[in-house]
């Protein structure tokens, strides 16, 4: 009787693990990698980034942000259209562990219907923010969270040549690969610049173009053996608070107010 209550316990914490993990990289013998980009869609760099991914072949994932997408429907079906996956990353970029569970259903709700028939089944949560409530409800609304194993820091004063040296450096088969095609927040104004992202977009296509092929989260997840980790990474109220926004002041947020 104790070895079958081990077994049920060892399936139980399996399929549990299966639901709430959340997915960060894949293990393949493929060389295939998933390049994403969040906070999109952008009415100038978003074009241009679709552009370099169609010189070199290559297809994405675009995380985009509810509030974006409708104010860009065009640009929405482009993307979808080139063959790119599309998820969800809330309607206005809120850190969602810091709102309350009404509040963070709504938000993958209204993004879901601005990204509509495009959007796909997979969520990303702003600022990579995510607690066990936060989890449950992007379960609870049939979302699949996916972060990422590596980070081009896009976000932050980098060039095209530090951000293409790091990710030929540290990219491997199965990674998720975190860019942004547009910052909806940002801390400095000058950050918002997508140039050196697009650079680094094209040189590092074409630096690794013959060692991997570069796919869709979706067709990475049927490559191999999905990866997934607690992910559950606290908010610094502080620094959102000082954080500046793409459509004007964005959500201010008090320590109290998640649950």
């Amino acid at each position: 009787m104790a070895a079958q209550g081990r077994r049920i316990d060892r399936v139980y914490n399996a399929l549990l693990w299966r639901m709430m993990g959340t997915v960060t990289h894949v293990t393949t013998q493929d060389p295939v990698v998933a390049l994403t980009f969040d906070d999109g869609p952008h009415p100038e760099s978003t074009p241009r980034l679709l552009d370099i991914l169609e010189k070199h072949g290559a297809h994405a994932t675009f995380f985009m942000v509810g509030e974006a997408a409708q104010r860009h429907p065009d640009i929405v079906r482009r993307v979808a259209e080139a063959g790119h996956a599309i998820g969800n990353h809330s309607w206005d970029h809120s850190s969602l562990p810091l709102l309350s569970g009404k509040e963070r259903r709504a938000q993958i709700r209204a993004c879901e219907k601005a990204l509509a028939p495009y959007g796909q089944r997979l969520f990303r949560p702003p600022y990579g923010h995510q607690s066990l409530a936060s989890r449950l409800d992007a379960l609870g609304l049939g979302y699949q969270v996916v972060t990422w194993s590596v980070t081009a820091s896009d976000w932050q004063d980098r060039d095209a040549q530090w951000i293409t040296d790091r990710l030929t450096d540290e990219t491997s088969p199965g990674d998720i690969v975190l860019f942004h095609d547009a910052l909806y927040t940002y801390v400095e104004k000058r950050y918002t610049d997508r140039e050196p992202t697009l650079q680094a977009v094209d040189l590092l296509l074409e630096c690794l173009g013959e060692r991997f092929r570069f796919v869709t989260v979706p067709e990475l997840l049927r490559s191999g053996e999905p990866q997934r980790r607690n992910w559950y990474q606290e908010a610094d109220v502080d620094w959102l608070n000082r954080l500046g926004g793409a459509f004007g002041e964005p959500r201010r947020y008090v320590r109290s107010s998640g649950r």
